[in-house]
């Protein structure tokens, strides 16, 4: 076992905790100077970690506080001698917790009850034995897919890597997409955002999808063409959409898809903030451990995937 100096930087609320899980982990905190390794406390600061890079050589592993690096993939790009890890897979559980709570509220109509100042007619559909299509087979699916078993739902997983998720009825590639959307109940995006997926639901997907079917995405707001949402929405022709992100975001104030009665918006709350810092905090604990002990690194980013 060797000593692995840390910096956790930048100062923020989340330092201390992730600080004392550096400690945890068998590492040693110190100044950015004398680090090794560098835990990035603080997502919305990315401007910040090239200088601090730039600054400081001697740093050759980099943990991200997020699943999705967004932000920081063109500072990777630049620096492939680095080791990066993020945190994919720690949000993975209360995100599908989520994405399980926006498909029962758009299936039974909680949207519509929730605004209500009268007794209204009853109206809602059984998430029991739906069809359910999830793009994207990581984490978040795991999960998933694990919260629908009580639910007999059939479910298909599309993905990139095609091979076998327990829970799924059918894996398969998104060149057969197509091919499953009009036999969707419940639509629900779980994928990184990639150039290649940004966009994946457009006006022509939006249309195969049958007339009750809802949208769900937990995943990231320009995987949804958004003013083609907002005209399937408005037109009735899919049944709504529960979105936890959404593009612009945040949305603004005057953004049409507020006054759409089969919309329902949550302000990126899959995973807050202090939901989140415990899981980082632990994976946190786990890498600084495998390293210090010379093992793999959970959360390696793929920089040429770009997640």
């Amino acid at each position: 076992m060797t000593s692995l100096y840390v910096a956790v930087e930048p100062a923020c609320w989340r330092q201390q905790a992730l600080s004392d899980a550096v400690l945890s982990g068998g590492g040693l905190i110190t100044k950015p100077s004398e680090a090794q390794a560098l835990v990035w406390a603080e997502p919305s600061r990315a401007d910040l970690l090239p200088k601090m890079l730039d600054e400081n050589p001697g740093i050759r592993w980099v943990q991200l506080p997020y699943a999705g690096i967004e932000p920081f993939l063109p500072m990777l790009q630049e620096r492939p001698n680095l080791i990066w890890t993020c945190g994919k897979g720690v949000y993975s559980e209360p995100v599908a917790e989520h994405a399980l709570a926006l498909t029962l509220a758009g299936l039974r109509n909680l949207h519509v009850y929730g605004r209500a100042n009268q007794w209204g007619d009853p109206q809602g559909k059984n998430l029991y034995g739906a069809r359910v299509t999830i793009v994207g087979g990581g984490g978040i699916t795991e999960f998933l897919l694990k919260y629908l078993e009580p639910f007999k739902c059939r479910i298909t997983v599309i993905r990139k890597n095609v091979q076998r998720m327990p829970g799924s009825s059918d894996v398969t590639s998104l060149a057969n997409l197509y091919q499953k959307l009009p036999e969707t109940d419940v639509l629900i995006l779980a994928l990184a955002l990639t150039p290649e997926t940004e966009g994946i639901i457009s006006a022509k997907e939006l249309s195969l999808l049958p007339a009750h079917a809802w949208l769900i995405n937990v995943a990231r707001g320009k995987h949804v063409v958004t003013d083609d949402l907002v005209e399937a929405l408005l037109a009735k022709s899919i049944g709504g959409a529960a979105l936890d992100v959404t593009d612009p975001e945040p949305l603004g104030i005057d953004h049409p898809l507020w006054a759409i009665d089969n919309c329902i918006i949550t302000p990126h709350v899959g995973n807050t903030p202090e939901m989140g810092l415990p899981l980082l905090a632990e994976r946190v604990t786990k890498n600084v451990r495998a390293r210090v002990d010379g093992e793999q690194l959970i959360g390696l980013v793929d920089v040429k995937a770009g997640y």
